[in-house]
């Protein structure tokens, strides 16, 4: 592998939506290294930080209809069944919902569980409880998409956290979107849940790490041994 190869491989790419923030970071670390040396370091660190917060790493993605993906990085927080949001029009029978929660070190990009056409975007005004919490899937600052998918309307719901206060989606209501594909971020800590229909068997355990974009979370019937995969 060559040098250029190497480095490549080596720094993930940060997403256009950090910009502005990683120069905000950066110019206030310039005006306080001005007063502090010490200020200069923690703004330093800060700024690093941000740049962290915002990486965009590929992810390679298995194709298979039968396949649910994580939306999102973090732990597995909560798995079992939910009434959706009412927003989403779901239906009031419970779903299977399994979340997964990211703090502020997670990458924050989120992903499409399954491929399909966008039925609907849904954004609620809300609290911002910790994400962990379970009424936060009820009472948070909230955006829902909602895919019909291959095996039936699939719902990706961000949620805002505690320290997260601004939900970016880039999907829209329409569009036709692949497994994996980016949907949009939360910036700062936050929390993605997905809500499944009649035939979704969990593949993961509360506790487990969940990986955008390449997490099998769940399935409908697959017993593939070495499903295709997208590099994206």
């Amino acid at each position: 592998m060559s040098l250029a190869e190497t480095v490549r491989k080596t720094f993930v790419p940060i997403h256009r939506e950090g910009y502005p923030f990683i120069a905000a970071f950066a110019a206030a670390t310039l005006v306080l290294g001005l007063v502090s040396y010490t200020l200069f370091w923690i703004g330093l660190i800060l700024t690093v930080w941000c740049t962290y917060f915002f990486r965009d790493p590929t992810r390679v993605t298995p194709l298979d209809d039968r396949l649910v993906i994580s939306p999102a990085d973090g732990v597995v927080a909560t798995v079992g069944p939910a009434v959706p949001p009412k927003e989403l029009g779901l239906g009031a029978d419970e779903l299977l919902r399994i979340s997964v929660f990211m703090n502020v070190f997670s990458c924050h990009v989120n992903r499409a569980p399954v491929r399909g056409r966008i039925a609907r975007i849904e954004y609620r005004p809300g609290k911002f409880l910790n994400a962990e919490l379970d009424k936060a899937s009820s009472e948070n600052e909230r955006n829902g998409i909602v895919i019909d998918g291959p095996h039936g309307p699939v719902a990706a719901v961000q949620i805002a956290g505690l320290v997260a206060r601004r939900i970016v989606c880039w999907a829209e209501a329409g569009d036709s979107i692949g497994v994996g594909e980016r949907i949009g971020l939360i910036r700062f800590g936050s929390r993605v849940d997905v809500y499944l229909p009649a035939g979704a068997t969990p593949r993961v355990a509360v506790g487990q790490t969940a990986v955008a974009g390449e997490t099998v979370i769940a399935d409908f019937g697959s017993e593939i041994a070495a499903p295709l995969v997208r590099v994206g």
